[in-house]
């Protein structure tokens, strides 16, 4: 793919606002070369807005490589974000429009194909097929009470909170940010402990640049099944139940694709934002000693984190129906586009930097395709986050800031640990209760516990250790 404008656009005279701009897409045009920055890697890890001022040198609209060999758009610029958000009839999601995916020049082994490849559930469908996936999955959403949910996800982060307190020291990712959200999809879908194990394994490989993609989704392909075979012989009143009867009557296949979704939503880009609020709290002057009574609500500090570092970082792919030019781009149909919403949110044509209380960030989405669940995944990470701070107000990262390290993917802002400190705490639960499923039920009119295991159910074959869900699973038994 190439950038190219018509041959009379001359590059703007040296002072001019638009040179730099110009004279890098004349250089492209000239060279053919696309991309001119990995959004992946460790550096780009470390620091992404050094990548994203750099790529405002093209415009709102930029070329980068998301994984080797694979290129793509990146849109940087609020109000180019807002137009492609909400112009469907311009802009697709249907990822089969891919045309360098269609046509074999990206590896069908790269690590952004399991996250980008069509599947047949409401992200990656337009129009009429669109809105009745998106209709199940909301009306479905719609029956979860939210005291209900508040009250299970409380008791979840005190059973958390009474494993990991006596010690004084802890990993929040892999202890906690994690593994709350995971117990949570457990109860409000009806998925087993062994199921939901193989499912969290699945989901963060397919997010992570170095692990085996192909490999992950298999995994999460398989825990899936197992998942949708089990409601089918045993509906409860959950979440996954809800969804097969409902009356635009599901497919088995239709039905596990609209899981991949809602998972990836409610444990990967859960646990980042929980966490990355954690790292603000922790982190930042305003928040200095003691948290529980900060200077700041926990819900602005998690407004702040949409703002800056989002869960879902640079996603919400759209490919253009026919060629496009924006902010004096030409975009080729079929290219993919990420937005890139921890860019666009810190536009710097965004007037004022006030964002406490200001939820005009894009870290949701706009348009027909906004996140579904945002208001259950905003209780959640805030319950979490208050929850942990009220029982453990002395907590403070037991390393520098600046020593955090960042997954190296594309698409999320996601922590690799959080170690903290703290005095240790007591335990204020009876040790019999020291098992999220094992805590005080939600009422079974709103979300129900999540069935045992079948006789004879294991792990995955897949399962093997080397990363947070292997530790996360030793800990939750005790071993």
């Amino acid at each position: 793919m190439t950038t190219s404008r018509p041959a009379s656009d001359a590059v703007p005279p040296p002072g001019c606002p638009a040179h730099a701009r110009g004279a890098a897409t004349a250089a492209a045009d000239h060279t053919g070369s696309r991309a001119v920055e990995r959004m992946y890697g460790p550096e780009f890890a470390a620091d992404p807005m050094a990548t994203f001022t750099r790529l405002r040198a093209h415009g709102s609209v930029a070329p980068v490589e998301i994984a080797p060999g694979v290129d793509a758009w990146v849109v940087v610029g609020y109000d180019t974000a807002l137009e492609v958000l909400r112009s469907p009839e311009r802009f697709s999601k249907d990822p089969r429009r891919w045309k360098a995916l269609a046509d074999g020049r990206v590896p069908a082994d790269s690590p952004v194909v399991p996250m980008m490849m069509y599947r047949p559930n409401a992200l990656w469908t337009d129009g009429e097929e669109h809105s009745r996936l998106r209709r199940v999955i909301t009306e479905s959403l719609d029956r979860v009470d939210p005291n209900a949910l508040r009250g299970y996800v409380e008791r979840s982060a005190d059973t958390l909170i009474d494993r990991l307190g006596p010690r004084g020291e802890a990993d929040l990712l892999g202890e906690y940010g994690a593994v709350l959200p995971l117990l949570v999809f457990e109860q409000l879908f009806g998925c087993p402990e062994d199921i939901g194990r193989k499912l969290a394994r699945g989901m963060a490989g397919i997010f992570d640049a170095d692990a085996d993609s192909e490999k992950a989704n298999a995994v999460l392909a398989e825990g899936l099944a197992e998942l949708v075979a089990r409601k089918r012989r045993q509906p409860g009143p959950d979440v996954t139940s809800w969804m097969m009867a409902h009356p635009h009557g599901l497919t088995d296949e239709e039905m596990i694709h609209q899981l991949v979704l809602l998972l990836g939503a409610g444990i990967e880009a859960e646990q980042n934002l929980i966490c990355n609020g954690l790292r603000l709290l922790l982190s930042d002057d305003r928040f200095a000693g003691d948290l529980a009574g900060g200077s700041m609500p926990v819900e602005d500090a998690l407004d702040e984190v949409l703002w800056t570092d989002p869960p879902m970082a640079n996603y919400a792919v759209h490919y253009p129906i026919r060629d496009v030019e924006l902010d004096g781009t030409l975009v080729r149909e079929g290219e993919p586009m990420l937005m890139s919403f921890i860019a666009v949110n810190n536009d710097p044509a965004l007037a004022g930097d006030r964002r406490t209380g200001n939820r005009a960030h894009l870290a949701w989405g706009v348009g027909p395709h906004t996140c579904p669940a945002k208001s259950p995944a905003r209780l959640i990470a805030a319950v979490a986050v208050e929850k942990l701070l009220d029982r453990v107000p002395d907590i403070e990262l037991a390393v520098g800031v600046e020593e955090l390290e960042w997954r190296q993917g594309p698409f999320n802002r996601s922590l690799v640990s959080l170690p903290v400190r703290f005095p240790p705490v007591a335990p204020a639960r009876r040790p019999a209760e020291d098992r999220g499923r094992d805590a005080e039920p939600i009422p079974p009119s709103s979300v129900p516990s999540a069935p045992a295991p079948e006789a004879g159910g294991t792990g995955s074959a897949h399962d093997a250790p080397g990363h947070w869900w292997d530790s996360l699973a030793r800990w939750w038994h005790g071993r």
